[in-house]
Parts: C-alpha cells; structure tokens; sequence
C-alpha cells in the first residue's frame, strides 16, 4: 500500500473514530468519487429524492468517473419556470405563528439556505428538496391579477398578508420579475396592511412604496440576521446578502421611517449561537424596533441535507451540533409540537432564551408582535373591466 492510500485510510478511521456512525457515513470521503461536493454559491450538494417519490436512484462508479475527477463539475444553474397560480393568500391556524395570512410570490429560493424548513415542500412539486429548491424555481407570474380577485371578493376579512412566510420575497430573481413589487403597489393601492420578512438588501429597491405605507400604518418589515460572519453566512445561506448589507438595509428601512424589526433566525447551536447579542446590538444601532428568534428545524428530508452540509463544511462540529440539536427535540432530530417547535426545549433552549431576554432588554427592544397595523383604511380594489373605469 503506497503512502496517500494509508494516509486516506488513517484519515477514514479517525473519522469514524471520534464521530458516530451515522455522521462518519456522511464524509465525503477522497477516495469515493460520488461523494456528495460543496458547490460554490449553492447550500446543498446532492438532489435526494422527495419523501413521495416511489423510485430511487442510486449511483454507481463504473470506473469512469475516477477518470474524470480532475475536469471541473458544472455549476448547478438557476432555472425560473412561469406558473398560473389560482389563488395566493393561504391562511394559517397554527398557534405559535402569529398572521393568519400570507402569500409567496415564488416556490424555492435562490438563496439556498441549507437550514430552511421549507425545502421539503419541493417535494410536493416531484422535486428535489436539495438542489432543486434553490435551481429549480416557480414564479407565480399572475400573483398580483390573482391577488386582486382574492381582496375584491364579498365577504373578504382584512387581516395583515404576511409575504415571505415560506420562501424569500426578495430572492435574487425578483430583481426581473418583481412579483413582490407588483404585490406592493396593488397592496398599497388599496390600504391593505402587511409585513415582510427577507434576508435580501434588494427590500431597499421598493423604499418608494414602503415609506409612504408606513406612514399610514400599511406595513413592517423583518430582516433576518442569524450571524455576522460573512464566511459561515456564505456556506449556509450563500445567495442571501451579505450580514453586514443586511445591517445596512435595517438602517435605510428605519431612516424612511420604515417600522423594522431583526430576526435571529434560525439559532444553530455550536455554529451561530455565538452571534445572537452581537447581532441584536448592531440592529439596535441601525435603528430596529423590535426582535424575535427561532431555533434551527429539521422537518422531514432536511435532516438528512444538513448532516452533508455538516459533514462538507463543518466536520470537526457536526456532532457536537446535531447532539445539541436533539437536546432541545426530545431526543429527536424534530419535534413538531406547537409548544416548542420555534423555540426549542430543555437546557440549551433555556440558556438561548435567557440570553435573548437579557440582550433585547438591554437595547430596549419590544416583541416582534406589538405593532399593531391599520386595517380600516381597506378599500377593495375595483376588478379589471373591458369597459375601463369611468372615475
């Protein structure tokens, strides 16, 4: 045996030595030319199969992907496919999400965060809730037509639309087809109140639109920022802005007079934990009113995504970070239960959640929740005519 083959059989013992199985077996291993690779500017590195799929595909090397291990492999490219959406507004009952609407211009997200809990819902599309979710895009092209017949029905119910609940409304594919913005101007045409949630300093674009609402009591704003280093934020949340451009977005949004609240979301313990007061100080600073967190969640294929991710990137932590993440579940890679799924439970969940007290009191922020916004300015808005309007 030559001295790089027991060398890459030394580094596989001590793998599996000082990490349990199951983590060991998601090295990429260098002698495994199918092992799973980090791809520049995308979070996930594989396309497993959706939880309803009823095919699997497994890979195996015939001999000729050894050869050609040293040509670089293409990068994964975004593809947009238009879809006709026949509504946009879904409602909500869940008790620990405080809006009881929201709406989401796009399936999948360019930003390719590889903690979202909603990449399982890609799934649902015969889509992968890897790659796929962050390359292969929908965007509901007729959302504000959509949207317009949703409000002017009899019977409507105003309720702050909560954009940007499942996926980012300010992804880097709205800068062409600017379905967040059409949503806006119809929303801000007929006073209808809402909040936006991005990680996006593209928000800054429609400061023409949100000033005005604000004024009017129309709209908030959360960023969300989970850490302020630009090399973890670029492996986990690689096309999202840079943290300090979102600090920077917090400060152009709060001097438009912008209502704007920071979001440390979500908490990964051992990996961004260290952030959080950091974070909420330069918030402060940049002029955000209020601040809430969640902890990471790993519904369905997601726990299996980010145990690559982890073997990829981070492979000296990965089991220090899934034992903790199992602490604050039951045991559990995921516990759904409404009382303690944002927030985690037991002695880390405690220990973050006092920290979160301390540091949001110390820089006067309120709950995420408190502002109220108007909803008698409502006026539904007039459906499109063939005969045009009068008046």
């Amino acid at each position: 045996m030559n001295a790089s083959a027991v060398t890459a059989s030394c580094a596989r013992h001590v793998a599996s030595a000082e990490m349990p199985a199951r983590y060991a077996a998601a090295m990429p291993q260098p002698s495994d030319p199918l092992a799973p690779r980090a791809f520049k500017g995308r979070g996930a590195a594989s396309n497993p199969q959706g939880r309803f799929e009823s095919i699997r595909h497994h890979a195996e090397d015939d001999g000729w992907q050894s050869a050609l291990l040293d040509e670089e492999a293409p990068r994964p490219r975004t593809e947009v496919t238009e879809e006709r959406a026949r509504s946009v507004i879904t409602r909500n009952d869940s008790p620990d999400i405080h809006f009881t609407q929201a709406m989401n211009p796009y399936r999948g997200c360019e930003h390719g965060c590889i903690y979202c809990f909603a990449r399982p819902s890609h799934s649902y599309l015969n889509l992968s809730p890897g790659l796929d979710f962050e390359t292969k895009l929908r965007a509901k092209s007729n959302l504000a037509e959509v949207l317009r017949h949703e409000l002017s029905r009899p019977g409507y119910r105003v309720e702050p639309i909560n954009i940007g609940s499942n996926t980012d409304p300010y992804q880097p594919i709205e800068k062409r087809w600017c379905l967040t913005r059409a949503a806006l101007e119809l929303l801000a045409e007929c006073g209808h109140p809402c909040t936006i949630v991005t990680k996006n300093a593209l928000v800054e674009r429609d400061l023409d639109l949100l000033a005005p609402m604000a004024k009017a009591g129309l709209v908030q704003v959360f960023v969300s920022v989970n850490s302020l280093d630009n090399h973890l934020a670029a492996k986990l949340e690689p096309r999202a802005s840079a943290p300090h451009r979102r600090i920077q977005a917090i400060r152009a949004l709060a001097d438009a007079g912008v209502p704007v609240g920071v979001l440390v979301a979500p908490i990964i313990p051992a990996l961004n934990d260290r952030d959080m007061e950091a974070v909420l100080e330069q918030a402060a600073d940049a002029g955000a009113r209020c601040a809430g967190y969640t902890v990471v969640r790993l519904p369905h294929e997601l726990k299996a995504l980010v145990r690559e991710w982890l073997a990829l990137h981070a492979p000296d932590r990965g089991a220090h970070v899934m034992s903790l993440i199992q602490q604050m579940n039951g045991g559990r890679d995921y516990d759904s239960d409404f009382r303690t799924r944002m927030r985690g439970q037991g002695v880390f969940a405690d220990l973050l959640k006092r920290r979160f007290e301390i540091a949001c009191r110390k820089h006067g922020f309120g709950r995420a929740r408190e502002l109220q916004l108007d909803t008698t300015r409502f006026v539904p808005p007039r459906k499109p005519s063939p005969q045009g309007q009068l008046f």
